[in-house]
């Protein structure tokens, strides 16, 4: 049987357990592998198995079509699309 020494923040150094203990507590493995504790399946006394946390899976940076971007920021531009020509057509609207 599994304590639960964990729960006051105090880990045993108990890390191995048989099939039957994983498969009766495996909720609980599952808190002490969260928590720290290395956590080892055994069958006959002989290590088998180890439960270790899933890695995030890492974002694939996705290739920049240079192509399409530019064809983006073309198609936006207007007479006035730039800071410079923006703020002289302000400037020119303003005056007139």
């Amino acid at each position: 049987m599994i304590d639960d020494g964990h729960a006051d923040g105090y880990l045993g150094t108990m890390s191995e357990y048989s099939i039957a203990t994983a498969k009766d507590q495996l909720p609980r493995l599952i808190d002490r592998m969260l928590d720290g504790e290395p956590v080892v399946i055994t069958r006959r006394g002989r290590p088998v198995a180890r439960v270790v946390p899933i890695e995030p899976a890492r974002p694939t940076p996705q290739p920049i079509d240079g192509d399409w971007l530019r064809r983006l920021r073309n198609a936006g531009r207007t007479p006035t699309s730039g800071m410079t020509d923006t703020v002289k057509a302000m400037r020119d609207d303003y005056r007139s």
